[in-house]
């Protein structure tokens, strides 16, 4: 039986399942909760919804089945670690084709430190970072796995994450998310699960070159050994401009895509949460929202919001400055940050070549790191002087979590014009949404540039790179997902694909 219940806000969970068997007439020897979501429209009665199956007895709960191919395994290589990558070569593993996953990057703990070193020490390790190593670049973020995307694999994520390791609650909460401090553990589960089934991972280890016979391929360079292959997969970042211009040289059809950019804004948790719901809010986790904006020349929006999170140095070249959110599970920090961007067109980017996108993120970048005084840290302004077009010179209520440190400078000296004047009047009109949001104190970060990919490596129906057979681009680096979620669900899609030849 599937039962509709709510409770009030600070009200125990626990309370679910006496309301479950006084609806049942009935003990109950199963109980799970299917989803639980938060309705604040009728402030101060705010309420968890919860649907929740319950019966008498115990279910015979199936595992899944995967069809294993007869015969050695086919010579499998997958580039990148990140989500596409560990979620295709897992599915993979159970349909009995043993992959070698080569990642640019460092084993998540140590790419962990190379972090943290570089926050402390403004030495950036090129290959080691926010945007390499395994895991990928989610695993420096909230960790959030809700997506916009509808399809079967987006549950089969979920249901991988929670055998990995994640928290429970990923299951049914209709805003999932891990933080990152619980991701890094899934993502080390992950990489067990790998190496004790017959896969392979090779860090350090970035795709040098392909060598394809007649659009088949036949070998890859990796640490420069070329290695037979018979498959693979494109899991690589939207940060993996080498490997775009390398695929662009072996003539991969390659599209310019459609981004966004802007900053990161901050405000104080507690301001945003009493805006939202009211007193109750104490009551309730740390709040958080998703804003819209048309008021301006280009739609600005929110991104990546991350309640109680930080905003962390995201640099993979040297000479440019790159941010992004980040929060723990708890989400336990005093701020809360998210991007404030704004589309840019294909006009925009200054060209038609296929890797114009590339070049107009770089120059942001660089821009960025110069008007940060050249040592990684980053420019920014306060709302108040942002919407005024003056220069800040001190903080207010909100300080900044940048590790790298700041340097006040005025953000028209950064990003284009068409995206601080839709910043400008985006502001205020987020303000009338959510009171609070243009608070004067509040602290713009710049800059936020990788919010996707800049490129499309075109694939056809068999999911193949076009006019190619044997290479599988994959996840968002290549330009068909956006998020964690999504790119891990097309992760699994591409890993069903190349299972179903060898079956």
């Amino acid at each position: 039986m599937i039962l509709q219940l709510s409770l009030r806000a600070g009200q125990p969970e626990e309370e679910l399942r006496a309301l479950c068997e006084k609806k049942f007439h009935a003990p109950l020897r199963y109980f799970k909760i299917l989803k639980k979501s938060l309705d604040a429209r009728k402030k101060p009665d705010i309420r968890w919804v919860y649907s929740v199956e319950c019966d008498s007895r115990v279910p015979a709960i199936k595992p899944p089945e995967y069809a294993k191919i007869a015969g050695p395994s086919p010579k499998v290589v997958i580039a990148g670690a990140g989500p596409a990558g560990l979620f295709c070569a897992v599915r993979l593993i159970r349909h009995g084709i043993l992959p070698l996953i080569a990642e640019r990057g460092k084993p998540v703990e140590e790419r962990a430190a190379d972090v943290e070193a570089f926050c402390r020490t403004g030495v950036l390790d090129t290959e080691s970072n926010v945007q390499f190593g395994e895991g990928g670049a989610g695993t420096f973020s909230d960790g959030k796995l809700n997506t916009q995307t509808n399809t079967p694999f987006n549950r089969e994520v979920l249901d991988g994450f929670l055998e990995f390791g994640a928290p429970a609650e990923i299951g049914y909460l209709s805003k999932p998310h891990i933080g990152s401090d619980k991701l890094r553990r899934v993502v080390a589960n992950m990489r067990n699960f790998i190496l004790s089934n017959g896969g392979e991972i090779a860090y350090s280890t970035a795709l040098e070159d392909v060598k394809m016979q007649d659009g088949v391929l036949k070998e890859v360079k990796l640490k420069g050994e070329w290695r037979a292959a018979d498959v693979l997969v494109l899991a690589v970042g939207h940060s993996a401009r080498d490997t775009f211009e390398m695929l662009l040289r072996r003539g991969f059809l390659i599209e310019q895509k459609e981004f966004a950019v802007g900053v990161r804004i901050e405000h104080l948790q507690e301001k945003i949460g009493e805006s939202q719901y009211g007193p109750e809010f104490r009551l309730l986790p740390p709040a958080d929202y998703k804003l819209v904006s048309h008021a301006g020349v280009r739609a600005a929006f929110t991104f990546c919001v991350c309640p109680g999170g930080v905003v962390i140095p995201s640099a993979s070249e040297e000479g440019g400055v790159v941010t992004n959110g980040m929060s723990n599970f708890a989400r336990e920090g005093t701020n809360i940050d998210s991007a404030l961007v704004v589309q840019v067109k294909r006009e925009d980017f200054g060209g038609e070549h296929p890797l114009a996108g590339v070049a107009f993120q770089r120059r942001l970048e660089q821009a960025a790191f110069r008007a940060g005084g050249g040592d990684y840290r980053a420019p920014v302004q306060l709302v108040g002087d942002f919407l005024a077009g003056r220069e800040s010179s001190r903080f207010g209520e909100v300080l900044p979590t940048y590790a790298r440190g700041t340097n006040f400078a005025p953000l028209d000296a950064v990003l284009p014009p068409a995206v601080t004047e839709s910043m400008r009047a985006a502001l205020p009109d987020m303000d009338a949404k959510l009171h609070g949001f243009a608070a004067p104190s509040a602290v713009l970060t710049g800059i936020e540039s990788r919010t996707s990919s800049p490129v499309r490596v075109l694939r056809g129906e068999d999911m193949q790179a076009a006019g190619k057979t044997g290479v599988y681009p994959c996840g968002e680096g290549c330009g068909y997902a956006g998020g964690i979620t999504s790119a891990a669900a097309d992760g699994l899609r591409v890993a069903e694909r190349v299972a179903a030849k060898y079956l």
